[in-house]
């Protein structure tokens, strides 16, 4: 039987798909600010959460409904596309009208009940790979959502589990190439949360392209000292400035090839 995601062709890219922005948004201010740098920058997504599951229930945990507003207006006012991420399906009506690119974070990668009403809905869907699962248990989950009818599907590497320490996770390289050798569906690497360590980032962004990624998602904050959330992996706007201008000229080096 050839599953969904192996079917149709594959994605060819005059760009890099870059998606930017805060791990949450955290406030109007910080929000119209980074999105009004990004898209002078040539930014088309911004990211931003909403609704943040996070580690410990004490750690700040978005502005929800009030979060998704202040996303509307930067929606609008920038004519971005915006990308936040889904926790519960009862939060997914409230999000269809702004959200472009519906997030499914690595704790609920293996929630195939929301993946299949993802699957219902006519929305990008950025699947993240589970913090310790399998390439194969990652395919299986966007088979859910395929299964569903909806084949519009973008997956993200966002680093496992692993013995090391010295990072947050551990940044997998290798299935960028798995994913295109044996999947229709793009692929982009988040080394944000794949290193835990800003200093990572710019390095790692690189030899995600290298390796053949469709793009990146990458936390940049104004101050990330000040970040309400994943401050010390986020980068700055200058630090991000000189990351997309070499991300855009190593995947051109690459897609001339």
């Amino acid at each position: 039987m050839v599953k969904k995601i192996s079917e149709g062709p594959k994605p060819s890219l005059e760009k890099p798909i870059i998606i930017a922005g805060p791990c949450s948004v955290e406030n109007y201010e910080i929000m119209d600010k980074t999105v009004k740098f990004l898209k002078e920058l040539g930014v088309e997504f911004i990211r931003g959460g909403a609704f943040k599951p996070r580690t410990s229930p004490y750690s700040f945990q978005g502005l929800g409904l009030e979060g998704i507003e202040i996303l509307k207006d930067m929606k609008y006012k920038y004519s971005v596309k915006i990308v936040s991420e889904v926790l519960d399906v009862r939060d997914l009506e409230d999000m269809l009208e702004v959200v472009d690119v519906i997030q499914v974070g690595s704790r609920n990668m293996y929630n195939y009940p929301l993946l299949k009403e993802l699957g219902r809905i006519n929305k990008t869907v950025l699947l993240k790979r589970g913090i310790s699962a399998t390439i194969e248990e990652w395919f299986n989950a966007a088979e859910y959502i395929a299964l569903e009818g909806n084949s519009d599907i973008i997956l993200c590497e966002r680093g496992i589990r692993t013995f090391e320490t010295y990072t947050r996770n551990t940044l997998d390289l290798n299935c960028v190439p798995v994913v295109k050798q044996n999947t229709s569906l793009r692929i982009i690497v988040d080394p944000s949360h794949g290193t835990g360590r800003r200093e990572l980032v710019k390095p790692l962004s690189l030899a995600a392209i290298a390796a053949g990624a469709d793009g990146l998602l990458i936390e940049v904050h104004p101050k990330p000292e000040k970040a309400l959330s994943d401050g010390f992996q986020s980068v700055d706007f200058d630090e991000f400035k000189e990351i997309y201008t070499k991300v855009l000229d190593v995947f051109s080096c690459i897609n001339l090839r």
